[in-house]
């Protein structure tokens, strides 16, 4: 079996757990950030990675899974500037599985945790006429910093090795 783990990481925190699950994997095995892959043939199994960017995949990230993942069965995980389990999460996880079903691929496993927002978004919350956004922002950077841990990092391990598992 051969795997690839490919990402997109604008801050490094889903560059953190694509790096994480990669070192789980006991097959052969690639780790490429987007950009890097050319195609997925001759991949038995694909990892694919993104971050949450303005509550949802931004337009790169969705294009990529658009050119790549048709027909695919993939393990998906994302990072994002949220605890993992509040409410108003939801919606922006279903919004990343939807881009990679839309896309065309099976979404085999999916995980998500925490990542460090950057200060351009924190500054771009803050700013916001919107109410909820501005207090997203002032919980922003500081509650988030230093994320994901090695607490989540973990957590992506197992997922990793749970996966792998499964196949």
């Amino acid at each position: 079996m051969k795997v690839l783990v490919t990402y997109r990481s604008v801050t490094g925190n889903t560059k953190k757990i694509a790096e994480a699950i990669y070192g789980e994997i006991e097959a052969e095995k690639d780790i490429k950030t987007f950009r890097e892959v050319e195609s997925l043939e001759g991949y038995d199994f694909v990892f694919v990675g993104y971050p949450v960017e303005g509550w949802s995949p931004s337009k790169v990230s969705k294009r990529w899974l658009g050119e790549h993942v048709n027909g695919r069965k993939i393990g998906l995980f994302c990072t994002h500037g949220s605890p993992e389990g509040v409410p108003t999460l939801t919606p922006w996880l279903d919004a990343m599985k939807a881009a990679a079903t839309d896309a065309g691929a099976e979404i085999f496993n999916f995980f998500n945790c925490q990542g460090e927002m950057s200060q351009r978004v924190v500054d771009m919350l803050l700013k916001s006429d919107d109410p909820n956004e501005r207090r997203f922002g002032e919980f922003g950077r500081e509650a988030t910093m230093g994320q994901p841990d090695e607490s989540r990092v973990q957590k992506a391990r197992e997922y990793a090795r749970e996966t792998m598992k499964k196949l």
